[in-house]
């Protein structure tokens, strides 16, 4: 099996520039944030069992997560947010070892949002990589990103683990405060690391 890196990191911190970066030096990256939004699009296969869980006020009429109506109740309700979990994680797992199967680059990016606050897919990374920013510039992005006002952005962050316990288990760190070249510059540090990693074993 190739090298498998897990990039993750806090909301707005920049992980998918990160990732993006990573393509452009022909390695393959497993994002399972879009595995997600593909399981549960129109004929999605996730759909059939959040429809049955949840009922259908929580699909759309194009038959898709409706995924505002959602979003609201997972943030209320933790029960239900272990019960979409439930449903979901098992099919991007599948997906995710399927992928690197198939991957074709010498090392492997996972895009794992939470992957040091759930501990999943730990049995698959070798090293853990971590995008970090200061809380100005990662609220600033999600606001401009995702649309969220700074109130729901940093009820987000109170469910990630502190910036702090993230950089204590991190194998290697992008620091992401400034711009995109300062960016894409420490992707190709990192992509020469991680070759030279390989050419070691």
């Amino acid at each position: 099996m190739s090298l498998v890196i897990g990039l993750t990191g806090g909301i707005g911190s920049g992980k998918t520039s990160t990732a993006k970066f990573f393509t452009t030096v022909g390695v393959s990256v497993i994002d399972t944030d879009t595995i997600a939004h593909e399981l549960t699009q129109p004929q999605g296969v996730a759909i059939p069992n959040i429809q049955k869980s949840f009922g259908d006020n929580f699909i759309t009429a194009d038959g898709e997560l409706d995924r505002k109506k959602m979003r609201s109740l997972i943030f209320a309700n933790s029960a239900s947010k272990r019960q979409l979990e439930e449903i979901i994680h098992p099919l991007i797992r599948i997906e995710v070892i399927r992928l690197i199967t198939i991957a074709f680059s010498p090392y492997i990016i996972i895009v794992v949002p939470l992957l040091l606050e759930t501990g999943s897919y730990r049995e698959i990374v070798q090293r853990i990589l971590v995008v970090d920013c200061n809380e100005e510039c990662q609220v600033a992005r999600a606001i401009l990103r995702s649309g969220l006002n700074e109130q729901e952005v940093h009820a987000i962050m109170a469910t990630q683990i502190s910036r702090q316990a993230r950089l204590k288990q991190a194998n290697d760190v992008i620091v992401n405060n400034a711009d995109m070249p300062h960016l894409q510059r420490q992707v190709e540090i990192l992509h020469c690391k991680y070759l030279g990693l390989l050419n070691e074993v």
